[in-house]
């Protein structure tokens, strides 16, 4: 396991542990990490200091979770919430996303909404220069 000197730990992450979200939202995750297969031993989990807004809590505590998958080198780093362990959840849940759009977009569901978005601009910038065009 590599562990830089500019973390504050370095572990793999246990899905055992408490989690600040939903039971159901908790349970689908790992019906995801389950059905893709994923090794949960092999993701690397850190905890390094935030920044940004929020003051001085912020800035003096470790609640930026950085999440490593050597397989496929992806790297995430949360700090969405106040809380650690609601941004250990949310990276875990990013880190599935990412590794689900590189092993099967087919059933990527990210993937399904970055489409929608897409078609919805074009039909958008169809409309718009239909409009003005006349």
């Amino acid at each position: 396991m590599r562990c830089s000197a500019s973390w504050t730990g370095c572990a793999a992450v246990n899905l055992n542990e408490a989690f600040d979200v939903s039971a159901a939202k908790l349970q689908e995750l790992k019906s995801r990490i389950i059905r893709l297969g994923i090794d949960v031993r092999l993701i690397e989990e850190s905890f390094i200091r935030g920044g940004g807004k929020g003051g001085q809590k912020i800035n003096k505590t470790a609640n930026c979770v950085q999440l490593f998958y050597p397989p496929l080198v992806l790297r995430v780093r949360v700090q969405r919430e106040r809380r650690r362990t609601v941004n250990r959840f949310l990276a875990l849940r990013e880190l599935v996303d990412q590794i689900e759009i590189k092993i099967s977009p087919a059933t990527s569901e990210r993937l399904r909404e970055f489409e929608r978005l897409r078609m919805r601009k074009t039909r958008r910038k169809a409309r718009s220069a239909a409009k003005y065009q006349g």
